[in-house]
């Protein structure tokens, strides 16, 4: 039957994706690598010495990524403790190959603050860049733009063209890059927030053009830059439609009240009977009063699969548990949501949960607002 009384709940621990490993804490915030990162750097040691190059010059090529990375945490740390001064909080920053990314709980509201975030982390990269350069000079060394080579050449000139290109490419006028982010802050303090963030998009696609096109003629790298810039672009533009759309609604005005509870005792045959009966994918598993626990759709039919419909729930379900107060506004508490080891956030008001908060009921709602703007 439907399940409208409130159960207790505990707070979550933080799912991480297992191709990441947490390799430090840098003010207060953890630092995950990716697991490619290792590939990458396996690949680069791999193509050193197939080029002819030695062991030695293979680790000093290795280390150079090694440093370049640190960089890249650098400015990422840089964007979080610009965020924390406006009280914004940063889940974590991410090592990829490609990149850096600090997972901001959210953007700033105000386009001046914007503004001081997304500049913060090329500020990072200008200074260490200056740092480098006159530590050359204290060492007489000759900042050639040869030293971007990953082999030979010396090491804090790397470094120093590291940062300067970091800078610079980080502040072309697209998204994703902080560019894009400083164009759009400037532009929304004359404009709305959704017309600055679609006109900032528009920038970065004829950017994005313009580099395509030069990439045919240059070097074809620009193309898979082009093709970045373009999708970061259309992606951001996307997202601040949809902020848009859910602004002023709260957790509680959206979230689902009629839902199943499972018994950490419970077998998985039992709690199978609920799937078939409905359409909820996930379900609080209960003990006494307390949510110890969620069950996945996914995990139950998995056990299914391999015929284990004697198991109890409590063997299958997921112990994190994300939960949101209802009173939250709701565009916040979507990145909880798409953190939530399970398709389901709960909604907890004085211990106690009053209701779910899933991805498809965001979507209706989206559906039901834009369909009634139109009318």
């Amino acid at each position: 039957m439907s399940q409208e009384r409130a159960v207790a709940v505990s707070p979550p621990s933080h799912p991480r994706g297992s191709f990441s490993w947490r390799i430090g804490r840098l003010a207060g915030i953890d630092v995950f690598v990716h697991g490619t990162f290792v590939l990458l750097l396996a690949w680069l040691f791999v193509s050193h010495l197939t080029s002819g190059h030695g062991l030695l010059e293979a680790f000093g090529g290795m280390v150079l990524v090694v440093a370049m990375f640190g960089v890249v945490v650098l400015h990422e740390l840089g964007h979080a403790l610009m965020a924390r001064r406006f009280g914004i909080a940063t889940r974590d920053i991410t090592l990829l190959p490609i990149g850096g990314i600090a997972r901001l709980e959210r953007m700033p509201d105000d386009p001046k603050q914007e503004l001081l975030v997304a500049i913060a982390g090329p500020a990072v990269n200008v200074v260490l860049a200056a740092l480098s350069f006159g530590l050359m000079i204290a060492l007489h060394e000759t900042p050639g733009v040869e030293s971007i080579a990953l082999v030979g050449g010396p090491f804090v000139a790397k470094l120093m063209w590291i940062n300067v290109s970091l800078a610079v490419f980080n502040m072309l006028p697209a998204f994703p890059m902080d560019g894009g982010r400083v164009l759009r802050a400037v532009l929304a303090m004359k404009m709305s927030h959704l017309r600055a963030t679609d006109v900032a998009a528009r920038v970065g696609k004829i950017l994005a053009v313009l580099l395509g096109v030069a990439g045919f003629f240059v070097n074809p790298m620009l193309v898979f830059i082009a093709l970045f810039i373009w999708i970061g672009g259309q992606g951001e533009a996307s997202q601040e439609h949809v902020r848009s759309s859910l602004e002023g609604l709260t957790v509680g005005q959206v979230m689902v009240t009629h839902f199943r509870v499972l018994a950490p005792e419970e077998t998985v045959a039992h709690a199978a009977e609920h799937v078939v009966s409905g359409f909820q994918q996930d379900f609080p598993v209960v003990s006494g009063a307390a949510v110890v626990g969620v069950l996945t759709r996914e995990d139950l039919l998995r056990a299914l699969a391999l015929g284990q419909h004697e198991h109890s729930v409590a063997d299958l379900m997921k112990r994190e548990v994300a939960i949101s107060e209802p009173q939250a506004p709701l565009v916040g508490a979507l990145s909880t949501l798409s953190d939530a080891a399970s398709h389901a956030l709960f909604v907890v008001d004085g211990g106690q949960v009053l209701g779910m908060l899933t991805a498809d009921r965001v979507g209706e709602v989206l559906m039901m607002r834009e369909a009634g703007r139109r009318a």
